[in-house]
């Protein structure tokens, strides 16, 4: 018998992804031949993940410099922003308390600020995929004038070569002094670092452990990966799953924008007492919007007007507010959207139909979403943290 099975998971692994069984059924099968493989000598937080795609080397003092790095507001024109006043470390690498990011003297940017963890594994980066490279994107928002405000690369160097603090670190880290390519080198470095996985959900699917997830989490993930057609762009497959088919969709949201008729918004004025003002309402005190295209601005293909890269599901009851303006605040909003099969629009995405969930299925999807978060987020926050030795 102990043979049959072991063949039965053989197969099921060859044919690719598995259907999800019902909840009366087994468990989705158990990593018995994980154990015995290669990868089982990883680390543990990995669980659940791929291997990491091929990446210049970077050693440790390398990683350590790009924390720094990453952690100093003397990289911004004014001493004011880091990366990490938009990645906040512990908020999930992300902004979770505005929609769209502050950046250098109070400017308002107009996207959502991703999450960096596994950021190591997104090939095409910015919600319109605009850079190829952790390395390519670095400079970005440290040139961005509305973001960092650094007018060249050049201002950037030479501070940190007179900056008493950094004195042999890059040296000691890439052999030689700062540049334009070892600053990016370093907080690439660290960035690949944010792995995390491990999460309640990868214990139970890959790991072995069937009491990892509670009946409804898993009703959920049957849900994800059938009626609610999640998988279609949020793969899941047999030995590891990054929930994101790393494409490009228009959902409808870009089309709509962020002022769309009836749309209100819940602001807190004290502790416990908060009001609801409308999108005119938040209009009338705020700076107008830049227009957003999204991938057409870099594609300059009209079928990818209003189109955004579909962002991995891990950690994602912890890096809300979601889609690429922040505009839903709540993964129950982000299912009612879809169970509205997003806003039409002459170019929305063919995969996006009206759901037919019930409220008790929507909450059994939120429910599996919430057990995607994984084991090592306050070590990696705690550990970024640390590296900052100043008020930063």
């Amino acid at each position: 018998m102990k043979a049959l099975a072991g063949l039965a998971v053989l197969l099921l692994m060859a044919a690719g992804p598995p259907t999800v069984a019902p909840l009366g059924a087994p468990l989705p099968p158990r990593a018995d031949a994980f154990a015995q493989s290669p990868e089982r000598q990883r680390p543990a937080s990995t669980l659940g993940l791929p291997p990491l795609p091929a990446a210049p080397p970077a050693n440790a003092a390398t990683v350590a410099l790009g924390r720094k790095l990453f952690m100093d507001t003397r990289l911004s024109s004014n001493g004011t922003m880091s990366c990490a006043m938009c990645h906040v470390p512990e908020q999930g690498f992300t902004a979770v308390e505005i929609a769209t990011s502050i950046g250098i003297e109070g400017r308002t940017l107009r996207r959502n600020a991703p999450t960096l963890l596994n950021v190591a594994y997104v090939g095409q980066l910015f919600h319109d995929g605009r850079s190829p490279s952790l390395e390519r994107q670095a400079w970005d928002p440290l040139l961005n004038p509305i973001e960092m405000g650094n007018p060249h690369t050049q201002d950037v160097v030479q501070r940190l070569r007179a900056l008493p603090d950094y004195g042999g670190l890059f040296e000691a880290a890439l052999g030689s002094g700062p540049d334009r390519d070892k600053v990016a080198a370093a907080l690439a470095a660290f960035e690949r670092t944010l792995v995390s996985g491990n999460s309640r959900f990868d214990r139970w699917r890959y790991g072995g452990e069937p009491d990892a997830l509670n009946r409804a989490e898993q009703a959920g993930f049957a849900i994800f990966a059938g009626k609610g057609r999640c998988v279609a762009c949020h793969a899941v497959g047999p030995r590891d799953a990054l929930f994101t088919d790393g494409r490009f969709h228009n959902t409808g949201i870009g089309a709509a924008g962020r002022d769309r008729a009836g749309r209100s918004f819940q602001v807190q004025l004290a502790p416990g007492v908060f009001t609801q003002l409308t999108a005119r309402d938040v209009a009338s005190v705020s700076e107008p919007l830049a227009a957003d295209a999204g991938r057409f601005e870099v594609s300059a293909v009209p079928a990818e007007r209003w189109a955004y890269r579909t962002p991995g599901l891990r950690n994602v009851a912890i890096t809300g507010p979601y889609m690429h303006d922040g505009t839903l605040a709540t993964l129950e909003e982000v299912i009612a959207f879809y169970q509205r099969g997003g806003v039409d629009n002459p170019g929305k995405d063919a995969l996006l139909r009206p759901l037919d969930l019930s409220a008790q299925e929507q909450r059994e999807l939120a429910a599996f979403l919430r057990s995607l978060t994984g084991e090592n987020v306050d070590a990696l926050a705690a550990q970024t943290r640390a590296a900052c030795r100043r008020p930063c």
